[in-house]
């Protein structure tokens, strides 16, 4: 998917990209690391869900996406080893854009193509964990912030600002 400005464009993920994924990841997420083989993981298990964000030929973001139980939020940096048999949501585990890639609309180009990912395998709705006070960005596309006591322990590994989000996929 293109994105009009900026000449950025959302690709499908190769194995190849992964590198660059675990590189940018590094770069971003400095508090909340993760192994490129949870990366590998996730891709193996729901490549339809992962994209690159490319400006020109140079990789500027990522994001990954998985089939998930709603309310089941995945420790970061551990394996899922299988998804759900009866997955309830499209988790959106990562959205990285680099910050000279901002500006452009990417993270929401990559929650409407992750929107029809969901409709085309059937979910209902998109689930995530918003870090780093990024609370707005999802509110703004259409995430509400989901306020539940068994959620306290589950976002622990995710900061002390992470808040559990979920959007129906027509939103």
């Amino acid at each position: 998917m293109s994105l009009g400005d900026g000449g950025l464009k959302w690709q499908e993920m190769k194995d190849a990209d992964l590198e660059s994924v675990d590189s940018i990841g590094n770069a971003i997420h400095t508090q909340l690391p993760e192994r490129p083989e949870v990366f590998q993981e996730k891709f193996r298990l729901f490549p339809t869900g992962c994209r690159i964000l490319r400006s020109g030929t140079k990789t500027v973001g990522y994001g990954i996406a998985h089939p998930w139980l709603l309310k089941s939020i995945p420790p970061l940096d551990t394996f899922l080893v299988a998804l759900p048999p009866s997955p309830e949501c499209l988790f959106i585990h990562d959205v990285v854009v680099l910050p000279e890639a901002r500006g452009h609309g990417a993270s929401a180009a990559y929650v409407a193509d992750m929107r029809m990912v969901a409709v085309q395998v059937n979910l209902a709705s998109l689930a995530l964990v918003s870090v780093y006070g990024t609370t707005p960005l999802w509110s703004r596309l259409g995430f509400r912030v989901v306020e539940d006591a068994s959620l306290v322990s589950k976002l622990m590994s995710y900061g002390k600002t992470a808040k559990y989000m979920v959007s129906p996929t027509n939103a």
